[in-house]
């Protein structure tokens, strides 16, 4: 049973969120309190230490972000609702940042109710706030990249390609690193977008600037020595890209 803080500043919604949890989660979520301002939510999230928060991004007098750089206790699963559009959602995924889009699906949020069941740390890195607040400033030019070991920032422009294997994925780095992450490439694909990027086949994605040549066979060669297939069905596309590119 998580302990729940509920940090929004709109009734109605806060009200709907409620019945929603208790729809979907009423074995696994217990309610304990509501908030409505920076101030509130800082004061009961320190006192009551929760499991689980909901916060918010803008409040009334400040920002989700005003608790999260307040608070003492920050051992707690954190999922954001927010109301922004596809550039700020695309910030959260850069970030590595769990959030429901408003109005809140029930079936989304079930499935991150049952995704926060599978973490085992509930401290939010500051890093990955630090990052999401600059990503939603601009347009992202990092990616934070979530192990069991830690949370690597990684610029974009240091990816040479990625390669999945089931639920996995592995990223190849300019710098010689790999770093091998829990989830299947399909995660990253609307992160890392052509120009730069581009899926050449079910298993890989590659950056396009770190290709040294590619043949009308279908392997491209990338500057690391690896070569990368290139699927029948994506040749094509993969072509008229780097036409567009030259």
């Amino acid at each position: 049973m998580y302990k729940t803080i509920i940090v929004e500043d709109e009734q109605r919604i806060r009200e709907a969120l409620s019945i929603m949890l208790e729809m979907v989660a009423p074995e696994q979520i217990q309610i304990v309190a509501y908030a409505e301002s920076v101030e509130e939510a800082v004061k009961l999230i320190d006192r009551l230490q929760p499991d689980l928060v909901f916060m918010d991004i803008m409040l009334q007098n400040g920002t989700g972000f005003d608790v999260l750089q307040q608070i003492t206790f920050n051992s707690f699963h954190l999922i954001f609702t927010t109301a922004y559009e596809q550039h700020a959602i695309n910030a959260f995924k850069y970030s590595a940042i769990d959030y429901l889009l408003k109005p809140i699906d029930p079936d989304e949020l079930k499935t991150a109710i049952e995704r926060i069941s599978l973490l085992q740390e509930r401290v939010l890195e500051k890093q990955q706030l630090n990052e999401l607040q600059n990503n939603l400033s601009k347009s992202p030019d990092r990616i934070i990249l979530p192990t069991q070991e830690a949370m690597y920032v990684v610029k974009l422009e240091q990816i040479l390609r990625c390669e999945t294997s089931g639920s996995y994925t592995t990223f190849f780095l300019t710098d010689g690193r790999k770093i091998m992450v829990s989830k299947p490439l399909k995660n990253y694909e609307d992160l890392l977008e052509p120009p730069m990027f581009f899926r050449v086949h079910q298993s890989h994605l590659i950056n396009v600037n770190s290709i040294v040549s590619y043949s009308r066979e279908g392997m491209v060669h990338m500057n690391d020595k690896s070569v990368v297939p290139i699927s029948r069905g994506k040749k094509e596309q993969f072509f008229k890209l780097m036409k567009e590119e030259i």
